[in-house]
């Protein structure tokens, strides 16, 4: 048997909400033109389990029928802990990001800075967001993800120590831009962690309920912090209590999160073997050095960039899905605007009207499982035996992307003090809804569109989104003081709504760019069959990815 045929090397598609969603890909020798394939997403009618080899020189090692060892055969109890404890650790992340919003008179005042020097320490975090991923995919697919989830929130930890500690304005700076590039390795692989544990066919929901955590994080931080400045304790206690909360991370995954990467699994076990049978013919896939770590990383880092600035569709995608992005933490700049100034709230409570974003994408996800993955069930029986079109993915957006432009016109207009604060209250429980639907849709539209080099589209998604998300906080009280919460509103809704066709187009001319780009495979659907004896065979090129 050819190896090829059973090499087993998953690989990260960071696509949650801070995150993220992510899905995992088996490595492929696949190039399209010029460009190295990293990655191509798993089918959904091949097994994930990889099985045992034996060749005349060589057994190449794998999983068994039933192995307990596969993660894949793990009970769901243990699945389904990991994967609460994944999205824990998102959670820990994007709730440090935005932390320092709540405290940022008693820090401003401490240190003496300007509004802009305190926005950076948020703005510095996210943009950690961007460059750690970088370096923690590569490294996870190399030695595994529980050494680099140990190793990233061991130096997290102790940043925020730094943090709690800091003396002048430089150290604070700088502990939390490597703090975020620190903390952005569950942001780089927890959704490949759920990834290797779920297969194709289950892992719809695990993603589902793993999406929240992205919007839960950066509503949660100002609460927090809100209520320690109004309460009068010092505005240090709220790295101590990042600090605790990262060691007992930490400590729940050196105790409690096993190693999870199929390959590396699978190097254990063959290193096993040999020494039980003192037999050396015993090799994991990844001992067969048909790509090294420099050849991968390689890859991982420069693919992405190349593969975006050649597509001028994924360029259309990843600006509205970072303009998106970018509002989440443009809304923490802009809502102690309308609620503490407009309404006379303390920092708490106005912290507390961030919560609408999360119930807001609490809706969305039920949203989506109860109507849009069933219609996509459907899709898949009416297409069958051929790939459904990746532009059935978008149909969400015809929903979402209005409701989002509609829902700054919302708040705006009625962020008057004279009006209850009821109604832009619920204004952001839609733009919560509508922004979880509008992620969704663009990331499983990705996957399916760029099939072969999925992994590198998101990536390059996941960088210039997070990029937005460091910069919008720079100018949005600016944005809001000067032409006031209707106005500045009425902007990002315009904005917003000049980015409302792009769905609606993609599902129009989708199919025509996906056709003449190098990168998005597009095969055009078999004529019926003349005779009802023959039968076409199915096309298993395409992913089912619930994500």
């Amino acid at each position: 048997m050819d190896y090829h045929q059973i090499q087993p090397a998953p690989s990260r598609l960071p696509t949650s909400m801070s995150q993220t969603s992510q899905v995992v890909a088996s490595e492929s020798k696949t190039e399209v033109d010029s460009i190295p394939a990293p990655s191509t997403i798993e089918k959904e009618e091949v097994k994930d389990d990889i099985v045992s080899v034996e060749e005349p020189d060589r057994i190449i090692v794998g999983w068994e029928e039933g192995e307990k060892e596969n993660p894949h055969n793990w009970s769901r109890l243990k699945r389904w802990y990991i994967t609460i404890m994944a999205s824990v650790l998102i959670l820990n992340a994007t709730f440090a990001s935005s932390a320092p919003s709540g405290i940022m008179a008693p820090l401003s005042k401490h240190f003496s800075l300007s509004h802009e020097v305190g926005v950076l320490t948020i703005s510095l975090f996210v943009l950690g967001f961007a460059l750690g991923p970088l370096l923690w995919g590569p490294l996870s697919e190399h030695f595994g993800r529980k050494p680099i989830f140990i190793i990233s929130f061991t130096c997290y930890t102790l940043f925020q120590v730094g943090n709690a500690l800091a003396r002048n304005t430089a150290s604070l700076l700088v502990f939390r831009l490597l703090g975020g590039i620190f903390a952005a390795a569950p942001i780089a692989n927890s959704g490949a962690l759920i990834g290797d544990i779920w297969d194709a066919k289950t892992r719809g929901k695990a993603l589902a309920f793993f999406t929240l955590a992205p919007f839960a994080g950066p509503a949660i931080g100002p609460t927090i912090s809100g209520f320690i400045a109004v309460s009068g304790v010092n505005w240090r206690w709220l790295f101590w209590l990042l600090t605790i909360f990262a060691g007992a991370c930490l400590a729940g995954i050196i105790f409690t999160i096993p190693e999870t990467y199929g390959p590396v699994l699978l190097r254990r076990k063959a290193e096993r073997l040999r020494r039980e049978t003192n037999d050396p013919r015993y090799v994991a896939p990844t001992e067969l050095g048909s790509v090294s770590f420099k050849e991968r990383a390689k890859n991982v880092l420069l693919t992405p960039f190349t593969l975006f600035f050649h597509e001028p569709m994924l360029i259309a995608i990843t600006a509205y899905i970072s303009f998106v992005y970018g509002t989440i933490y443009l809304l923490l700049q802009s809502y102690p605007i309308v609620f503490m100034r407009g309404h006379g709230m303390n920092a708490g409570i106005s912290g507390l009207m961030l919560l609408n974003l999360p119930v807001g994408g609490a809706t969305g996800v039920a949203f989506y499982i109860l109507v849009m993955n069933r219609r996509y069930e459907r899709a898949i029986q009416v297409h069958a035996p051929h790939p459904v079109p990746p532009e059935v993915r978008l149909e969400m957006l015809a929903v979402a992307a209005p409701l989002f432009a509609i829902s700054f016109f919302w708040f705006g207009w009625t962020s008057y003090p004279s009006i209850s604060f009821v109604s832009p209250l619920i204004s952001g429980v839609v733009m919560g809804f509508s922004i979880c639907l509008v992620f969704l849709g663009l990331t499983n539209y990705i996957v399916d569109a760029y099939l072969p080099v999925a992994a590198s589209a998101l990536a390059a998604m996941t960088f210039f989104r997070s990029l937005a998300g460091a910069g919008f906080p720079l100018f949005a009280t600016q944005m809001y003081d000067a032409l006031n919460p209707r106005w500045a509103s009425t902007l990002l809704g315009l904005v917003a709504a000049v980015m409302v066709p792009l769905p609606f187009v993609l599902i129009k001319i989708g199919p025509r760019l996906r056709k003449n780009s190098k990168y998005a495979p597009s095969r055009p659907a078999p004529p019926k069959l003349a005779s009802p004896e023959k039968e076409s065979t199915p096309d298993t090129s395409q992913a089912h990815i619930e994500v």
